[in-house]
């Protein structure tokens, strides 16, 4: 693995271990038993360093952001959908740790944050209007567009949430809080569904 890479790596597994600020460029380093002069060679601060890990998250979860609009879904891969983007944050939860602090204090990644948040409401708005042309969902617009913000907040902030607790921070309990989140405003027999799958999904 080349240097460059090796640092990333590092430096995201310290980010998410103790917070991006409690970890110095210097502690990177030493992780990694290089000089300070070679990590800055490849990152002249922490900054860059932030940016590239966060243009690195926005790359993995383009893809599931950006479904093909003829695709033909199974109620399951609904939740399979939320599943694969919860890991994706999980995989960067330093952003999401402190993420006001984090966007003040980096004025492009808190363009990044706003524009990928955009993305993740389109998306959600999309598949929801599919569920409700296919008779599953059963609300009005008004009300689906509150829930594509509750569902928004839910992403962003129940893993840490969940470590403020003293908790794991694990991706099946907030694919879990998602699943009840949605499932009144399901059918009948899709909510039943959705229910019984999210309570085996919690106890997985």
């Amino acid at each position: 693995m080349k240097t460059r890479d090796r640092i990333l790596e590092r430096a995201l597994r310290l980010f998410n271990q103790q917070g991006e600020p409690n970890v110095s460029t210097l502690e990177i380093a030493n992780e990694l038993d290089i000089s300070p002069g070679n990590l800055y060679y490849h990152f002249r601060g922490k900054e860059p360093l932030v940016l590239e890990l966060f243009e690195r998250f926005q790359a993995e979860l383009a893809p599931l952001l950006d479904p093909p609009p003829d695709a033909r879904l199974d109620a399951e891969d609904y939740w399979l959908f939320l599943h694969l983007i919860v890991e994706r944050l999980a995989h960067y939860r330093f952003v999401f740790q402190d993420l006001s602090n984090l966007a003040g204090r980096l004025p492009k990644l808190a363009r990044g944050i706003r524009n990928l948040l955009n993305a993740i409401k389109r998306t959600l708005a999309s598949l929801l209007a599919r569920l409700k042309a296919e008779g599953q969902v059963i609300s009005d617009t008004q009300a689906l567009g509150q829930l594509v913000e509750q569902i928004s907040m839910t992403l962003l902030f129940s893993l840490d949430y969940q470590h403020i607790l003293g908790q794991e921070g694990e991706v099946r309990v907030v694919v879990y809080q998602i699943m009840m989140l949605v499932a009144p405003h399901l059918a009948p027999d899709s909510r039943h569904a959705a229910q019984t799958l999210a309570l085996h999904y919690l106890e997985e």
